[in-house]
């Protein structure tokens, strides 16, 4: 099934379930969530997979185990493609690429790689063409060990994941076919951020907790 956009429920579904964050509301409202939400972000995926490869949507359920907040659903329905990343919600659409959350091993490679003045400054001129992008990523709020606080990158550095991202707030497009275009388009613009990434990064060699 080709993408023909998100269903005329999906946002309605989302804001209901903001005032009604509870099995009864999900159990009632799946139907919608199904065939408005997760049917299309499925046709979504598979309609950007020749070019970006297969992709995977993300559980509905909110893991609540060491939260303070324990509601059952999270309020927005994401999935990954490698780097990049693809949201629906209430607020409408986000579109993002990059890594999210780096593992020690990941963040040792990462600001050996910002330091060097070489391939740290290729980085730099990549964050600056992402025009109409918004950088992101959780930071230090103090200099990482190892690195003077009066380092040219030093912003960077203090980077544990560094992502970019654009929105769209809800409109018709949400529920066209265009959709599919401002995912890929924003895919292509963040394509040299995530190449440096793993180019000079990489996937974390650490083995993961079970």
């Amino acid at each position: 099934m080709s993408f023909t956009g998100f269903g005329e429920g999906a946002v309605e579904f989302y804001d209901g379930l903001a005032a009604d964050n509870s099995k009864a509301y999900w159990t009632d409202n799946r139907h919608v969530y199904e065939a408005d939400v997760r049917g299309p972000m499925q046709a979504l995926l598979a309609d950007l997979e020749p070019e970006f490869g297969p992709g995977k949507i993300f559980r509905p359920y909110r893991d609540v185990r060491f939260s303070r907040d324990k509601t059952p659903y999270k309020n927005h329905c994401g999935a990954i493609v490698g780097p990049f990343y693809v949201q629906i919600g209430s607020d409408g659409l986000l579109v993002a690429g990059g890594y999210y959350r780096m593992a020690p091993d990941q963040l040792t490679r990462y600001r050996t790689a910002v330091a060097d003045d070489r391939r740290g400054g290729d980085l730099e001129k990549r964050i600056a063409a992402l025009a109409g992008l918004t950088l992101a990523g959780e930071t230090l709020k103090t200099r990482p060990k190892g690195f003077p606080a009066d380092h040219p990158r030093i912003d960077l550095l203090r980077h544990k994941g560094i992502y970019a991202y654009r929105t769209w707030e809800p409109d018709d497009v949400l529920h066209e076919p265009g959709t599919l275009e401002r995912v890929a388009s924003t895919w292509h613009e963040l394509r040299p951020l995530t190449e440096w990434l793993d180019d000079h990064v990489g996937p974390s060699e650490q083995p993961r907790r079970r």
